[in-house]
């Protein structure tokens, strides 16, 4: 199977790049993007194989990409972040279908944990 491409959705440029080097350490092909809008408009949207997205963000936030993108039946999983966890907000993310929720700041290992599960799930998750 080949390397999964995980996209990273956040307009915090450093918190971009800590995820990024933490996954491409791990040997993960990892494409960043600065807003939702950049991600939709790249050419990496359908080879991506899981998404790790900001809850807060302008224009779209990462609930609005999730639904966004549900709607176009796009099946990836979404690992949503946020300096502003609440239950509220947590209770949206996994309804909009997140498969993982994040408060920052979190620890490389919290994060891979929520990677590998959300990978196994779309590897043996039905769809394909």
């Amino acid at each position: 199977m080949s390397t999964p491409l995980i996209s990273v959705v956040d307009d915090d440029a450093s918190v971009r790049a800590a995820i990024e080097n933490q996954l491409k350490s791990r040997g993960y092909i990892v494409h960043t993007f600065a807003s939702a809008k950049e991600f939709l408009e790249s050419p990496q949207l359908d080879e991506t194989s899981c998404v790790i997205t900001d809850v807060q963000m302008s224009v779209m936030n990462g609930l609005d990409l999730v639904a966004e993108m549900r709607a176009q039946n796009y099946d990836a999983p979404f690992i949503l972040i946020t300096a502003f966890p609440n239950d509220r907000v947590r209770a949206a993310a996994l309804g909009a279908g997140a498969v993982g929720f994040l408060a920052k700041p979190f620890t490389a290992h919290m994060l891979i944990k929520c990677l590998d599960t959300a990978l196994q799930k779309r590897r043996g998750g039905g769809g394909g």
